[in-house]
């Protein structure tokens, strides 16, 4: 055997193996589809808005109609969001509430009528935070004096039929009204009864309660609360109202 012989073969005897050459495979081949598919997109893309702007420009009085339809969609959006602000105003100024209304609530629409009320009095700040972990405070509100009140709600479905507020659910919003919530002002409202000890306990710890009566009173009327109680603390701060 030639040494060219014994050179092509292996040290097992065999052949070599051939080296195989690469080839584009289908992933490669999928990626260059993809981007010729892109750029064909492109193209038309940038033609289709080269021929709109060339066609606007020849007819110039379209964009001057959609200029004036778009003003006129957008004034009257304007002046119906300004209508709604002002009959929102004027509903809320007219609020009334009947006991009976109140008594269908659900403790959380009790909670909402209350900070409606404290809004149509003139705190527009007023929102309703009640709910798991409120730490005593279902509403909180500044009024127009800069006073800051924290209202604890308590709905009786069957009013004074239901379970009497006492002297625990006073001392839970005495715990916490001033020193967490920075309360000038700490309420509790009901549409049920209170017991007497929770009156004086209230007396006791400058707190203000508003029974079933006086809840009746402010709800129908027009008054605010604060020229229903006894003893509000003067305002913060100078106002148009003070």
């Amino acid at each position: 055997m030639s040494p060219r012989a014994r050179k092509g073969r292996t040290s097992t005897g065999r052949p070599p193996a051939r080296r195989r050459t690469r080839r584009p495979g289908k992933r490669r081949q999928r990626a260059e589809d993809r981007l010729i598919g892109i750029l064909v997109v492109g193209a038309v893309a940038v033609a289709l808005v080269v021929a709109l702007v060339n066609w606007l420009l020849t007819h110039w009085w379209v964009l001057a109609v959609i200029g004036v339809l778009a003003g006129l969609a957008g004034g009257g959006w304007i002046y119906q969001q300004r209508q709604k602000t002002r009959w929102e105003a004027v509903r809320a100024q007219g609020l009334r509430y009947g006991l009976a209304q109140l008594d269908a609530l659900h403790h959380s629409r009790f909670e909402d009528a209350v900070r409606d009320l404290m809004r149509r009095d003139g705190c527009q700040n007023a929102e309703r935070v009640g709910g798991g972990g409120d730490l005593g405070a279902d509403v909180k509100a500044t009024d127009p004096y800069g006073r800051r009140w924290v209202i604890q709600c308590k709905h009786r479905r069957n009013g004074l039929a239901g379970s009497a507020v006492g002297t625990p659910d006073l001392q839970v919003l005495n715990g916490t009204a001033r020193q967490v919530h920075g309360a000038d002002i700490a309420v509790i409202v009901t549409n049920g009864r209170v017991t007497a000890p929770a009156v004086s306990f209230a007396k006791q710890q400058r707190l203000h309660v508003i029974d079933r009566h006086t809840l009746g009173e402010w709800a129908s009327g027009s008054r605010p609360l604060w020229e229903l109680l006894r003893a509000v603390p003067p305002p913060r701060r100078p106002t148009p109202l003070s």
